[in-house]
């Protein structure tokens, strides 16, 4: 099959070999279908009765804080959640079944490589997994979730909100987290064995453990509450774990490349007076501690103290403890013994690869003479440049060797050949993606009036490298404003400032509506709670109230940060005809924006927000409803009558600067206004809650006022007969 039309054969290939996995799994399943019913039962029923008799009421009692309440939002909320468990475990109950079954099959394809593993080995890893995953839940339920669910239920109540949190998102909640930790406590098997087979280098995680803090820190920040405290209690037992994990994959990585340099029963008969000099004192202090009484002496010292009388040490024959000693401290002392030898070893060949990945390309030409560097592979002198061959041959020079810096130059010159053909498969390459843009700049053609060439696709890519060039310069400047904004504004409505502009919006109403709302929501609170009379808004998910905070302080880093990026950009942006006019009329912009967003943040927020809060409370009062809105729709809705305001007025203000300053003109804002109009709706869709009706709520006025936008400017213009017309790049183009 050609590569200029069709699917690649590599990738007809691919689909190939899974249609045919899936097809022999499902074959399988269906030849053995009663057995894997059977345990998604069993499975199933086991999930459900589980959840039902023993986890729900451990969860409710160990970690509901007392300030919390769980409802329910529809009639099938409970039973549903449970049956989602048990079709969890019934999926995990099958899965192992069907895998056993379908291995021969998968193995006759070669889907599956025909490795024998011995037994022993599958049991240690599972249960070294299981292990591994129990200790990191326990620590998740035993200290992390309680700490937490106290901290979230404890905000919630200071910020005027009442925890009423849904069954099915708490209870989800505390299980991602559960099996989240469950996971992150595999990491010592993991990258031990990716290291073993060679899948990622021992190397790679040692080098990169900076990312490795850097990501555990920023997941942490992402997935648990803003205070210190509890970011800690995440991210450093999991720092903790990667230094664990790290020193266990090294001795795994060196115990797999020293043994095979080494020989084991050689080094044993070289060294065994050690293991046996170990293994006579070790029976020595066995025997001699129950023998003479020590055992004794520390029982008794134990017992007129607080320490627990279950625990003393019990009282043996000497002979077979100081037997059992002696085992124990010759086992001790062969591991060391082999341990140190695989260890000088595999040093031994780090020295030989310079620290790095052992692999012919990192060969360190400083260990090795003028004959080591002849016998050396090639592919140590294709992966140099001239720039590093010159320098070693340096080092050869300033060490007196300089038949071994002649030797470096002349294998550096024999492999130029290969050097060549590397870069023609690289130059196939760059035409391969050519042969990409070529089918991108096809399937653009469908959505353009005009025909869309190879060079326009390549024009667009260039154009956006050039933008985040000219950017990466001042990427600290932009990084800055946008974290200031982001922090301020989160640390506002984190300490105090959410609870201040609740009470302060609640307190606007009319006082028979807060006085109705106070007498429909006080029976509904169930007594000795600290949740006040108002209870809403109400948050269902533990962190409803911080992921609005962290949505909105991004929304308002974002708007901070837009003109300062379009300022970077604006000369790589004119140089290339994308924008004209000055450059100042970015500050006029910001300034006018800003006017606009605070005057129409203020009239939303004093007249609009009040007035529509008002009516929909009335409303539902006179239904005779009780008032609790979610947290998440009811801030969102203030925020789009007070900001969203503020926001509208944006629109108009920046489509005349920008046409006062000639950057865009009114002739290109009427003439796209289609784009406009997606875009608005592809904004609502994205920065609001994912609901149909809020997407409508937002695109509709931002279309509405770009049209009033349009409005103004064709009377400012006169029909666009007065400077109305495209600008000098918009015509070239």
């Amino acid at each position: 099959m050609s590569s200029s039309g069709g699917v690649r054969e590599d990738a007809a290939r691919a689909v190939g070999v899974g249609r045919e996995t899936v097809g022999v799994t499902l074959r399988t399943l269906q030849k053995k279908l009663q057995v894997a019913f059977v345990f998604f039962v069993v499975g199933l029923l086991g999930g459900v009765l589980a959840m039902r008799l023993l986890i729900w009421p451990e969860l409710r009692a160990d970690l509901l804080a007392t300030e919390a309440r769980i409802i329910t939002q529809t009639p099938f909320d409970v039973i549903l959640m449970q049956v989602k468990i048990g079709l969890i475990t019934g999926v995990l109950a099958t899965v192992p079944v069907l895998f056993y079954h379908a291995r021969d099959p998968l193995k006759e394809r070669g889907i599956l490589p025909d490795v024998q593993v011995k037994v022993w080995h599958l049991v240690v890893l599972g249960v070294a997994a299981v292990l591994l995953f129990a200790l990191g839940v326990a620590y998740a339920y035993g200290l992390f979730f309680p700490i937490v669910f106290y901290f979230l239920a404890d905000y919630a109540v200071k910020a005027g909100l009442a925890p009423m949190y849904s069954i099915v998102m708490w209870t989800e909640f505390i299980l991602m987290l559960a099996v989240s930790f469950g996971l992150a406590a595999q990491l010592p098997l993991v990258m031990s064995a990716l290291a073993y087979a060679e899948v990622v280098q021992y190397e790679t995680f040692r080098d990169k453990w900076k990312y490795a803090v850097v990501g555990i820190f920023a997941f942490g920040a992402v997935f648990s509450p803003p205070d210190p405290f509890t970011q800690i209690l995440w991210a450093l037992p999991l720092c903790l774990l990667y230094g664990v994990s790290l020193y266990i994959t090294r001795l795994v990585v060196t115990a797999k490349r020293g043994s095979e340099r080494i020989d084991v029963t050689g080094v044993l008969r070289a060294r065994w007076n050690l293991p046996l000099a170990v293994a006579v004192v070790g029976f020595a202090l066995g025997y001699g501690a129950y023998r003479y009484g020590v055992v004794t002496r520390v029982n008794d010292a134990l017992s007129g103290t607080i320490y627990p009388q279950a625990y003393l040490l019990p009282q043996y024959d000497p002979l077979p403890v100081g037997i059992a000693v002696g085992a124990v401290a010759l086992v001790g002392a062969l591991a060391y013994v082999v341990f140190v030898a695989i260890e000088r070893a595999a040093s031994a060949e780090a020295e030989v690869y310079g620290g790095q990945v052992p692999s012919p390309e990192n060969l360190n030409l400083d260990v090795l003479d003028a004959a080591g560097v002849r016998a050396a592979p090639e592919e140590r002198f294709v992966a140099m440049d001239e720039e590093e061959a010159l320098d070693a041959a340096r080092t050869a020079i300033d060490d007196g060797d300089d038949e071994k810096a002649q030797a470096i130059l002349d294998r550096f010159d024999d492999a130029a050949d290969e050097r060549e053909e590397q870069a023609a498969e690289a130059e196939a390459e760059e035409e391969e993606a050519g042969t990409i843009t070529k089918r991108t700049a096809g399937m653009l053609d469908a959505f353009t009036e005009d025909e869309t060439t190879e060079d326009d696709v390549g024009g667009y890519y260039e154009d956006i490298l050039a933008v985040l060039g000219a950017l990466r310069g001042r990427a600290f400047r932009i990084a800055a404003v946008f974290l200031s904004v982001l922090v301020a504004s989160f640390g506002f409505l984190y300490y105090g400032g959410l609870a201040t502009l609740r009470d302060d919006f609640i307190g606007r109403l009319p006082a028979d509506v807060r006085t109705a709302s106070n007498a429909s929501a006080g029976p509904a609170a169930d007594p000795g709670t600290a949740a006040t009379a108002m209870q809403w808004p109400i948050t269902l998910h533990p962190v409803e109230a911080l992921v609005f905070e962290a949505k909105v302080s991004a929304v308002a880093a974002a708007l901070a940060t837009l003109p300062l990026v379009v300022y970077y950009a604006w000369p790589v942006l004119a140089e290339r005809g994308i924008l004209t006019g000055d450059r100042r009329t970015i500050v006029v912009w910001a300034g006018g924006a800003f006017g606009g967003l605070a005057v129409g943040s203020a009239l939303g927020y004093l007249f609009v927000a009040p007035n529509v809060i008002t009516y929909l409370v009335a409303d539902a009062l006179r239904a005779d409803m009780v008032i609790s809105y979610r947290i998440s729709n009811f801030l969102w809705m203030v925020f789009l009558t007070t900001a969203g305001i503020g926001l509208l007025m944006d629109v108009p203000i920046s489509m005349a600067l920008f046409h006062g300053g000639g950057i865009v003109s009114y002739h290109t804002m009427r003439e796209r206004w289609r784009v406009a109009v997606l875009v608005s709706f592809a904004l609502g869709a994205l920065l609001t809650p994912d609901t149909v009706y809020t997407m409508l709520i937002v695109g509709v006025p931002l279309s509405a006022a770009y049209f009033v936008g349009l409005g103004v400017l064709w009377v400012v213009t006169l029909g666009g007969r007065r400077g109305g017309g495209p600008t000098p790049a918009e015509r070239t183009a």
